[in-house]
């Protein structure tokens, strides 16, 4: 076999196997972006975009980052007497809500977190690393973590951060929030689906919201002051 012959045998198998390479890339992307990542991550989807001013591709690159870290967590079901006492810490912090909203949503900061890593996730010391977790395997809820934890903060640091401080209706929101995050946290394991319920599930779903927690009972403006 000729120099040349050898020659372009090795360029053909090159360029065989940079196409492979590229097709292997593109495949591997393909399932995970795109609609994938839009079923996946739900709400926090198009909050990745708007954090991007629109740009997708970028809102995917991170979200695919998520994925990448966080999507082989393996959560640790709760033993029953964990989940009653979250739902304890739960009912005394809505309990106390009524004289001092403020206290009362940031124990449900507290109790999200704890729930948190009581699943397996990064402990709530790592807030940022625990709620990007839990923004891949519970998206359609961990806003409430995070509207909570602002709320939070922003009364912990004395409103340096500027802005508006929450009032009673904004820190009630807060809390109805937290409270669908924490009955996936301390369910049986078996994450809410992300798309929109049938109307059965919702009311069905609405005869329970009292026992829950979505409802705060005797909340009303003339009952709260700012704690």
């Amino acid at each position: 076999m000729s120099t040349g012959v050898i020659i372009a045998l090795i360029v053909i198998v090159a360029v065989v196997v940079a196409v492979a390479a590229v097709l292997a890339v593109r495949a591997r992307g393909s399932a995970h972006g795109g609609p994938g990542l839009k079923r996946r991550f739900g709400p926090e989807y198009d909050r990745a975009v708007a954090r991007h001013d629109g740009d997708v591709k970028a809102a995917e690159r991170e979200l695919g980052g998520l994925v990448e870290r966080h999507g082989g967590l393996k959560e640790r079901p709760l033993e029953p007497a964990e989940r009653e006492r979250f739902e304890a810490r739960w009912a005394a912090a809505q309990e106390r809500f009524v004289d001092s909203p403020r206290e009362a949503v940031a124990e449900a900061d507290r109790i999200l977190a704890d729930a948190a890593g009581a699943r397996g996730y990064p402990d709530g010391g790592r807030y940022d690393e625990q709620v990007a977790a839990l923004a891949v395997h519970h998206a359609d809820h961990v806003q409430g973590y995070r509207h909570v934890h602002h709320v939070t903060r922003f009364h912990e640091d004395g409103g340096a951060r500027g802005g508006e401080a929450p009032g009673t209706e904004d820190l009630r929101a807060a809390m109805v929030e937290a409270r669908a995050l924490l009955d996936d946290l301390i369910g049986e394991g078996h994450h809410r689906a992300p798309t929109t319920r049938p109307a059965e599930d919702r009311q069905t779903a609405g005869r329970h919201e009292g026992r829950s927690g979505f409802h705060l009972p005797g909340l009303h403006r003339h009952q709260t002051k700012q704690g």
